[in-house]
């Protein structure tokens, strides 16, 4: 099961009052960095970036191009060494529902493969030398050294090397 924090709401749904939740200026900070850095060639100025909003990436981390972190909460994302986030891949720390909000934290290993357009859910971990194939939606915890896949998401097997 995925670790989030629920925040039960009475009243419109949550995203329509969001900014109690969050800064409209955090927001727009988040929103200009992270733009840039889902065009920026340089993995090395889009790390730097990355860093600037509060996300944790280890060295030799690759984020691919288009990819798309958490507008709200990137100091919820950590990402470890060597690890490879694939095209347009989205890791959200934050779910808005009709009568409630829930956030949690991302926390990938080292030597991770996260593939194209897979979808990395709030309050997943995903453990060293883990792989997510592309489109996944990765909504629940990933052991280290596994192959997952799919819409639900399934653990396939162990990655050979």
């Amino acid at each position: 099961m995925r670790r989030t924090n629920k925040v039960n709401v009475s009243g419109p749904n949550p995203l329509w009052r969001v900014y109690r939740t969050v800064s409209l200026l955090k927001v727009s900070i988040n929103t200009v960095v992270i733009e840039l850095g889902r065009f920026c060639p340089s993995m090395r100025l889009k790390r730097r970036l990355y860093q600037m909003i509060g996300m944790t990436i280890g060295p030799y981390t690759s984020i691919a191009y288009k990819v798309t972190p958490d507008i709200m909460f990137p100091e919820k994302i950590s990402i470890g060494k060597n690890c490879v986030i694939g095209f347009n891949a989205t890791l959200l720390c934050h779910e808005y529902l009709v009568h409630e909000y829930r956030t949690g934290d991302i926390l990938i290993g080292d030597e991770v493969m996260v593939g194209a357009n897979a979808i990395v859910l709030p309050g997943v971990t995903i453990g060293d030398g883990a792989v997510i194939g592309a489109g996944s939606v990765v909504s629940k915890d990933v052991p280290a050294g596994a192959f997952a896949c799919g819409c639900p998401l399934q653990i396939r097997s162990e990655v050979k090397k």
